[in-house]
């Protein structure tokens, strides 16, 4: 950086210790916050879990039959949570802004439990769609949100570790669903004496959880950056010193505070110099800065690759068919013939949470070290595989194994629970990682914003035709889903650079410079105002200390 040593880089690392679980430890203050925080991620999960089991509960078929039994109409069910999501995905940014990352939380689980509390008095079907798509607005917005505070409020170099613990809290969110869901489903039997409480105990169970991050979001600090955004500068550091555990005139926090405080005024310079006639802070120029900000994602030619790279990703994540597996797996347990009925089903069922659950484990931890490119590749090729193997055993044993244990039915059943670790281990947490790193720091906000609502969306959309395509295709669904898997595959193969260990100005060579390098303007105006506020000294690095003592 122009000859200077940038602090940030150099003395914040000597000071701030290990990274990884030792130094989460050494962060427990911050560790225990994101824990607590992540109760956003394990709401993620367990609505996208739960309603695949009680699709299924005898009780709750019977009350909803005119929509249950209607594919099209089961499938509104079902995705109409999704576009909720989608909703609040795309509203979230504005709010995060306005009301600050920890009221948003708090406003986003006003609106799940309201959404929580419909579904769980419904009566009928219209309760279950209007509840349905509220719970899914606070859902899409907790998913932006929570790991927005944990990222703001932690140091960079624990920051990996508390987006692993955001993915695995989601999975276990998901992996408890499916066995509330089968434990429940034995209230009053299950059969057609089966109890309402069957289903609508697991659908009230999300308040727990969220009552409890209500509650305890509003005892939780600020982001310090939010507050420096804000001109709050002393609450700032006094939210750093605090979750440190070190004084305010501490080395470590002075410098990460004036990282912070560099970064927004980045921001600021970066909005002044491209739109100079919006910056008297009026409602009619916030909307404008707005417009060309995301403009600008379409309309320079390296970003707009960029913004392909993301929406693409997200796009194959939701079309490898995960979520199909996990809204319908009982319905697709019971038609690959497994013996003992709906509870068998939901056992099967449960099996593909825990599968799931503990192959994020060594992605989260290893994925730095094997690289983005191969473990998507090997995943998307893996799943690719099970479904189409699936589709042969459906195809050639559909007539024969019925209801009586055919053997074909159980290595069927097997390859959906091979086929859960894969994505578990791969485009669960990796796609996520790509969307986040790809694009240049003054625009990253609203590139991921866009990458999550293709998310969203096509996650909306596989919800909507799952149910119409086992009716009408059958085994053909499993090939729809595994081409599409492929294809993901030779799609991060061929397009998708690796980007493990590149660096941001290094990012715009590997994605190709087309007019302005976007990334060098960043880091060279950065390096400016790193100087400008004391990050940069061109002193060696030895002297560097007692600079915050002056």
């Amino acid at each position: 950086m122009a000859g200077g040593i940038p602090l940030s880089t150099s003395r914040r690392r000597l000071l701030a210790g290990e990274s990884g679980w030792k130094g989460l430890v050494r962060n427990r203050r911050i560790f225990a916050i994101a824990i607590f925080a992540s109760l956003g991620g394990l709401l993620y999960g367990y609505n996208q879990g739960v309603f695949s089991g009680v699709l299924g509960m005898n009780n709750f078929d019977t009350r909803m039959a005119s929509v249950v039994n209607d594919p099209t109409k089961k499938g509104w069910f079902v995705s109409i949570l999704e576009l909720g999501a989608w909703f609040g995905v795309l509203i979230t940014g504005y709010w995060a802004d306005k009301l600050s990352r920890k009221y948003t939380i708090e406003l986003a689980v006003v609106v799940f439990c309201i959404g929580v509390i419909v579904q769980t008095a419904a009566k009928g079907p219209q309760s279950i769609y209007g509840g349905r798509f509220v719970t899914g607005m606070g859902v899409g917005s907790l998913s932006m949100a929570v790991p927005l505070y944990n990222a703001e409020l932690a140091p960079p170099e624990v920051r990996g570790s508390l987006v692993a613990l955001q993915q695995l809290a989601i999975t276990f969110g998901i992996m408890i669903s499916f066995w509330i869901d089968y434990g429940t489903n034995f209230i009053g039997g299950s059969g057609s004496t089966q109890s309402e409480a069957a289903w609508r105990i697991p659908l009230a169970l999300q308040l727990v959880p969220a009552l409890i991050l209500g509650a305890g979001i509003l005892f939780m600090p600020f982001s310090p950056r939010w507050l420096i955004n804000q001109g709050r500068d002393d609450e700032a550091l006094a939210v750093l010193s605090k979750a440190r555990g070190l004084s305010s005139d501490d080395e470590l926090v002075q410098i990460e505070f004036l990282e912070i405080k560099a970064q927004f005024l980045f921001e600021k310079e970066i909005s002044t110099v491209k739109f100079p006639d919006y910056q008297d802070g009026s409602f009619g120029s916030n909307v404008k800065l707005t417009f060309f900000s995301y403009l600008s994602l379409l309309t320079n030619p390296t970003l707009f690759r960029r913004i392909l790279v993301g929406t693409l990703t997200m796009f194959f994540q939701q079309w490898t068919g995960v979520n199909a597996i996990l809204y319908y797996a009982p319905s697709i347990f019971a038609n690959l013939g497994l013996a003992g009925g709906n509870t068998t089903d939901l056992l099967a069922t449960g099996v593909v949470g825990i599968a799931m659950f503990l192959a994020t484990i060594p992605a989260v931890i290893y994925v730095d070290q094997v690289g983005r490119k191969p473990v998507l590749v090997s995943g998307a090729f893996l799943m690719g595989a099970c479904h189409l193997i699936v589709a042969v055993l459906t195809g050639l044993y559909h007539d024969s194994w019925s209801r009586y244990s055919h053997p074909a039915g159980w290595a069927a059943s097997a390859l959906v629970w091979v086929f859960a670790m894969a994505f578990g281990y791969s485009w669960g947490p990796c796609a996520w990682v790509i969307v986040a790193e790809i694009f240049p720091l003054s625009v990253r906000g609203k590139g991921l914003s866009i990458a999550a609502s293709s998310n969203w969306m096509n996650n909306f959309i596989v919800g909507q035709v799952t149910p119409d395509m086992i009716t009408h295709l059958g085994f053909g669904t499993f090939v729809f889903f595994g081409v599409f898997s492929l294809m993901g595959g030779f799609f991060i193969m061929f397009f998708v650079p690796e980007t493990k260990g590149v660096t941001l100005e290094e990012m715009e060579e590997v994605f190709g410079v087309t007019g302005q390098n976007l990334a060098v303007e960043d880091a060279q105006r950065l390096d400016a105002i790193h100087r400008r506020i004391g990050l940069v000294t061109d002193e060696a690095p030895l002297e560097v200390k007692g600079k915050f003592d002056e």
